[in-house]
């Protein structure tokens, strides 16, 4: 492979690694292209047989039957963000007539694992069908809840998540193109902006009579009633036995990210974390409840999202997900009651949400029926800020920005995030160059074995503590497995600027891969690396015994880690979603991403990794990551030879190949570039006065020929020095 392949590669490296557009975001051009050349009308609308063109202000074309058009289709995620348990969109196409009844649905792709594995896709397709013949214009007045939907069991998230992309896009289109008579809603009378100098609430009670704080309380017998209306009498026959006054759940929310309602509920300090945690344009509730039943639930740490709330408002829906999710403290009001959870969920600032308007919190129950099925029912939580925290707009907004502005507008985004993220971009930057220029001077370095301890324990504890658990910047294999589909597909590279550290990082890598082979990122930036580092670092100081494994085991274990990385590799080009999905032999998302919070298998199977890790220093690296497979095998590319040897390493000298960490120096001598994780402990031996052999001769060959020398300056001038007498005084001396 030429250089200039290998550095194109590692650009497509570290452009496919990078986090897409956010589902919700606008795009240049509507993904809807994508998928008419191979979408089927005939799934759609029983009978049609072609597509119209992408119409020019709108991202909806003319569903065609014998040449007449009779309805209009779309793609949801044109329009609303449908981001499901994999983190990508759901695409939907869906048909609609002029009257703004649907006319057909069809799912063309999606990357759920849940659905993937254990749930068929027929069941969902099924599900759509109950979609025929459902008005927008209900749903409009109903605020999106005017139809039936039947959740499947097993895959509630990916279920919700299509419903919500399937009505709430139909809503926009049929305004936007007045299909029903719907229109754009033209809010007349005043607009109003958060108020800065908003009074802050003395009490809870206060909040609770203004209105600052909402509650949904609902009782087991108000639960049963619930059920019992529900089209399935198996759900009744399940009824909570339970008094029926007892509290099944008293869940309440209000707007943290108001700072006065901040500063009330969460106190000045952890008021001031949430101000830290939020980016310009993002909000946040917090919601509190305790009885019987949890808002929060248990499974959301399987997929990252929350299944049991979803924030509406209008056509906006946002879903909260892990990383958007942060456990509360006790309420600072001392008149709050005590609640059993407390958490604290952002809004992210594409989400369209509009702090100053009414929304809705959806609280969605189920009940188990029979072994894997469960039927659901919906409350809600409504929310208005009250007016003490809002003050009207002096000037009226206009009302559609120029297609130019909203273009740069988008152009811009990244570079707004860049700019937001500045303090962790420089932190990286100066890590990376700090890292180069100590793979540069190693040789001065390493004249020092404390000073190499010194600066690796204390970069490994950067690495850890501000890329891992701080900033998420944790790299995986399952960007790698998305080369073949990034070098395939169209793609912006605005899109992949969005991650600034993850972008920063993906291209150090492909450059150190040049210089240094996988060493640059797998033994110094890789933050569950550097966990297993650290506490194999504390397990040897408290005595933990250390298991080295004999050369011929050890060297066929490192044949594993290849083997899982080519198997999902080879999955991949069939099922990149599966792939996906497999790939959680990887512990990053438990151990870093989540910091543990997930359910017992994931952190069992992490913390097995790091209590093995303890015995056999980086057994994770050494025998089973796949990513640092991937990047091992361009690893014997690289351009320089940095590690030096002697000719005696290895015969007869083993003092390097017995020290090194990762047992990755042959008996013969040769570091294997695919192993190496560049800590440079070969390069301290190398210089060792103490340890090298070949160092501790070449001093003793030194001191005998300097000795000569020595003795003949020593010797007295004259003929004194010839005395017998005095030449035996001196040895005697």
């Amino acid at each position: 492979m030429s250089i200039r392949s290998l550095i194109l590669a590692a650009c497509a490296w570290a452009a496919m690694c990078l986090a897409p557009l956010s589902a919700g975001a606008q795009q240049a051009e509507p993904i809807l292209r994508q998928f008419l050349s191979s979408a089927n009308p005939a799934a759609l609308v029983e009978g049609a047989d072609a597509f119209g063109p992408i119409r020019d202000d709108i991202a909806v074309a003319p569903i065609l039957k014998a040449g007449k058009a009779v309805g209009h289709v779309f793609l949801t995620s044109d329009f609303v963000g449908t981001t499901g348990y994999s983190g990508k969109p759901i695409h939907t196409l869906v048909a609609i007539d002029d009257a703004a009844t649907i006319l057909g649905v069809d799912l063309v792709k999606h990357s759920e694992p849940i659905v993937l594995i254990g749930i068929p896709e027929r069941e969902i397709r099924a599900m759509m069908e109950a979609y025929r013949g459902v008005s927008l214009v209900d749903e409009a007045a109903a605020g999106g809840s005017a139809h039936d939907l039947d959740i499947i069991s097993g895959a509630t998230v990916t279920v919700m998540v299509i419903d919500d992309g399937v009505i709430r896009s139909g809503l926009r289109v049929a305004r936007a193109l007045g299909l029903g008579g719907l229109s754009e809603v033209i809010e007349s009378g005043p607009k109003f902006v958060l108020r800065e100098d908003a009074p802050q609430p003395d009490s809870w009670m206060q909040m609770e009579g203004d209105g600052v704080v909402r509650r949904l309380s609902l009782d087991v017998g108000q639960v049963n009633a619930a059920f019992e209306a529900v089209d399935d009498p198996r759900a009744a026959a399940r009824a909570l036995t339970d008094a029926p006054e007892t509290t099944f759940i008293d869940m309440q929310m209000t707007l943290v990210s108001v700072p006065a309602i901040g500063e009330a509920v969460l106190g000045a300090a952890e008021n001031a974390n949430l101000r830290d945690w939020l980016d310009e344009g993002e909000h946040a509730i917090a919601v509190v409840g305790r009885g019987l039943y949890s808002f929060k639930g248990s499974g959301y740490v399987r997929g990252g999202i929350f299944d049991r709330i979803v924030l509406i408002q209008d056509d906006v829906s946002v879903r909260f997900r892990d990383r958007g999710h942060r456990r509360m403290g006790p309420v600072a009001l001392d008149d709050a009651p005590g609640f059993t959870e407390r958490d604290l969920f952002k809004i992210p600032a594409n989400s369209g949400f509009d702090p100053t308007k009414p929304f809705r919190l959806q609280l969605l129950v189920h009940r188990e029926v029979a072994a894997i099925e469960k039927v659901f029912t919906t409350f809600e939580l409504g929310y208005q800020l009250p007016r003490a925290f809002l003050q009207p707009l002096a000037a009226p907004q206009p009302v559609v920005a120029p297609p130019e502005a909203e273009a740069s507008a988008q152009s811009a985004l990244w570079q707004r995030i860049w700019k937001d993220k500045a303090v962790e971009v420089a932190v990286l930057s100066t890590m990376i160059a700090v890292l180069t220029l100590a793979f540069f001077f190693q040789i001065q370095l390493t004249k020092s074995d404390r000073a190499v301890k010194i600066f690796r324990y204390g970069f490994l504890t950067l690495t850890l503590v501000f890329l891992g658990w701080y900033a998420n910047a944790q790299l995986s294999v399952v960007n790698l497995m998305a080369l073949f589909g990034a070098l395939t597909a169209d793609f912006s590279w605005q899109a992949f600027l969005l991650d600034p550290l993850t972008f920063i990082l993906w291209f150090s890598v492909a450059a150190a891969l040049l210089f240094w082979g996988r060493g640059a990122y797998c033994g110094w930036l890789c933050p569950f690396g550097a966990l297993q580092e650290l506490t194999n670092h504390i397990a040897r100081k408290l005595g933990v015994p250390q298991v080295r494994l004999p050369w011929g085991l050890h060297e066929r274990l490192w044949a594993v880690k290849y083997m899982i990385f080519l198997g999902l590799f080879g999955v991949s080009l069939g099922s990149i979603e599966q792939a996906e999905h497999l790939a959680e032999i990887e512990p990053f998302k438990t151990a870093i991403i989540l910091k543990f919070v997930r359910a017992w298998p994931f952190v069992a199977y992490a913390a097995a990794l790091l209590i093995a890790g303890l015995f056999v220093e980086r057994f994770y690296c050494r025998y089973l990551c796949p990513l640092g497979a991937a990047l091992a095998i361009p690893a014997r590319l690289r351009m320089f030879d940095w590690l030096k040897r002697y000719k005696e390493c290895g015969n007869p000298c083993q003092i390097c190949a017995n020290e090194c960490m990762v047992q990755a120096i042959h008996p013969t001598g040769e570091i294997n570039p695919n192993e190496c994780l560049n800590c440079m402990h070969c390069q301290v031996l190398y210089q060792s006065e103490a340890k090298c052999p070949v160092v501790i001769r070449q001093l003793k060959r030194r001191a005998a020929v300097s000795q000569p020398d020595l003795e003949r300056s020593a010797k007295p001038r004259g003929g004194v020095a010839n005395h017998p007498n005095r030449q035996k005084e001196t040895s005697h001396v």
